[in-house]
């Protein structure tokens, strides 16, 4: 096991939270849990702790729109372990979030002994998959997971601007506006790694390559009561 014992716990359900911090401490011996309700407060604590080791996000908590989000914090925290741990089987859900990098989907049906057994192989270094979805093959399934196309990226991306998180929207209006990271992290009150974060997931979501892209993007998709 790795010398830091961190966690962090990211699920607006606070039931689920207390049983799971539970778990890492009584099942994989973690010292510490850190519990936060939305996804832009985890950003905001992974972005404070350079000692979390371990980073379980529910799909359905607020500000997870987009599976882009998680794909940001594995380009930032590249040795972080990111597992979604969820109450959805879909397996276009699972697909995405395979597809963006995490380290393992653990169902919340499992049981405890279960869910201990799977964090504990992804400590080890393993990508963990539900039994239920291992081996199997749905074309049409398959095609459900995002694959870019020119012909439609301003479409898509005037649908993502609705689904970005209210502070990735904050981030993306200063963009707009010509502020540094620096700049936007005092605007907000944030960290500058927090913004690095949410700069990453914009560009995943926008589908853009740095942040002259982005802000064009912004500037043209944002409702002009943001501008």
């Amino acid at each position: 096991m790795n010398a830091s014992r961190v966690a962090l716990i990211a699920d607006d359900d606070e039931f689920f939270r207390i049983a799971l911090g539970f778990i890492l401490k009584s099942k994989l011996h973690f010292t510490e849990i850190i519990e936060t309700g939305s996804l832009d407060e985890a950003i905001e604590r992974l972005s404070e702790r350079a000692d979390i080791s371990l980073a379980l996000f529910d799909l359905a908590m607020p500000g997870m729109q987009s599976i882009a989000s998680l794909a940001a914090v594995r380009d930032i925290h590249p040795d972080l372990k990111v597992v979604v741990v969820s109450a959805s089987s879909r397996r276009s859900d699972i697909l995405s979030a395979l597809t963006a990098g995490i380290n393992g989907y653990v169902p919340k049906g499992l049981g405890a002994s279960d869910v201990a057994d799977a964090i504990g192989a992804i400590l080890n270094g393993a990508v963990y998959v539900p039994p239920s979805i291992a081996g199997r093959a749905s074309p049409s399934e398959e095609a459900e997971v995002p694959q870019a196309s020119r012909g439609h990226q301003d479409g898509r991306a005037h649908r993502t601007i609705e689904l970005l998180t209210p502070r990735q929207r904050e981030v993306l209006l200063l963009l707009v506006q010509g502020f540094s990271n620096k700049e936007i992290a005092r605007k907000l009150k944030l960290g500058e790694g927090t913004v690095k974060i949410h700069m990453a997931a914009l560009f995943r979501s926008l589908r853009v390559r740095n942040r002259q892209e982005a802000a064009a993007a912004g500037a043209r998709l944002l409702p002009m009561t943001e501008s």
